[in-house]
């Protein structure tokens, strides 16, 4: 069984994940024990919500002493475009601030292109915010793990380091006032 839960509003995703777990495995009847596998998205995405997500999942799963997958958000994205029978090139777009974008691209749901920083996107390029309207990245991302998992690629798959894409605001804050000394 794969379970997934999406949360919307305001307040501090830290204070939401875990309730929303205990939550997602009281109405599943799942115990804690009884999970085999651990999926998270490693970014790119919000610098907070990233290493919430791993932080939380890298915890249980050594709680639980059972594996993690880890995966690029766009690549769980990707997959699922596939698995749906979209086998053509496809660009994955994600609003980064600032007014830039983070940009994939995928063929046949195998990343060509790393996620990387762009000013502009393609017209047809799949926006992050318009898949989430109608699917849920955190049960694409499951069931891409569950694949991998019988695959037995997880070994392919254990890297948790985020997908940050850029340096975080305060960073650049940091080495403009150390390169300016």
């Amino acid at each position: 069984m794969i379970g997934a839960v999406t949360l919307e509003g305001k307040g501090s995703r830290n204070e939401k994940l875990l309730p929303a777990i205990d939550w997602l495995l009281a109405e599943s009847g799942t115990e804690r024990h009884a999970i085999d596998l651990f999926a998270v998205t490693r970014g790119p995405g919000s610098f907070t919500g990233v290493r919430i997500g791993l932080a939380t999942v890298q915890g249980l799963a050594l709680a639980l002493n059972k594996p993690v997958v880890a995966m690029s958000t766009h690549e769980a994205i990707a997959q699922s475009v596939a698995a749906g029978g979209g086998g053509a090139p496809l660009s994955i777009a994600d609003d980064a601030g600032r007014g830039e974008f983070y940009v994939s691209r995928f063929v046949h749901g195998k990343e060509i292109e790393a996620p990387h920083l762009a000013r502009e996107v393609e017209p047809d390029a799949l926006r992050v915010a318009d898949f989430v309207q109608r699917e849920n990245v955190a049960a694409a991302c499951a069931l891409r793990a569950v694949a991998i998992a019988a695959s037995g690629a997880l070994d392919q798959y254990a890297d948790i380091t985020p997908i940050y894409v850029r340096l975080a605001e305060a960073e650049v804050k940091l080495q403009q006032r150390s390169g300016g000394q």
